[in-house]
């Protein structure tokens, strides 16, 4: 019987395509110091942030957190991108205002940028850290109605006082006569803006011939 070769076919295997991993970026810690004075020192601010874990810091020295565009804080703020964390020693560092850190904070939010103050241990990436920021948040509201009240509440006194709100009044020709013939009948100078409507200093611009400023 003659031998028979028993030819086994291998299934056909195609190649797999690889797809390019795509590495994550690395999450930053980006840290920010800031001194109102040129006399005064960053050393204390930039041992923390790097004991912090920051890698980049920027600074500025010399210029006040009542300052909104200060060139440090800038660049800091461009360097942050998706999942970084920017990094202060101490609030106040970041600003002076209640209102302004809550909206710089929240600004940074809606880019996916966590927030961290290592004085009050406030940190965005905490539930407790969060909790710390809502309260902030709802203090600056508080701040910001406060402020308006008493700006309604000032308008509305000055205007039972008989004061011009707003803009100064532009004085017509008609009254301009009238207001010199008044000072010409001896009426006293308060009287005549407070019937006119316009400061004391305008009345005097126009009986000196003047031009009168309200």
């Amino acid at each position: 019987m003659a031998n028979l070769r028993i030819f086994t076919m291998r299934p056909r295997t195609e190649k797999k395509q690889t797809k390019p991993v795509t590495l994550k970026k690395e999450k930053d810690r980006i840290g920010y110091a800031r001194v109102s004075t040129d006399d005064q020192h960053l050393d204390l601010q930039l041992n923390a942030l790097r004991l912090a874990g920051c890698r980049k810091i920027y600074t500025d020295q010399g210029i006040s957190g009542k300052v909104s565009n200060r060139p440090g804080l800038q660049d800091a703020l461009e360097q942050l991108s998706d999942g970084d964390t920017l990094v202060v020693w101490r609030l106040d560092r970041l600003g002076r205002s209640l209102v302004n850190l809550v909206e710089l904070v929240n600004n940074l939010g809606m880019q996916e940028v966590e927030f961290q103050s290592l004085t009050e241990s406030i940190d965005t990436t905490s539930s407790g850290g969060r909790l710390i920021f809502h309260i902030m948040a709802a203090l600056a509201e508080f701040e910001r109605s406060l402020i308006s009240e008493r700006t309604r509440a000032g308008m509305e006194a000055a205007r039972l006082k008989g004061k011009h709100i707003g803009r100064p009044r532009k004085v017509k020709s008609n009254e301009r006569k009238e207001i010199k013939s008044a000072f010409m009948r001896k009426t006293s100078i308060s009287e005549i803006a407070k019937k006119y409507k316009i400061s004391p200093r305008a009345v005097r611009a126009i009986v000196n011939n003047s031009s009168e400023i309200a």
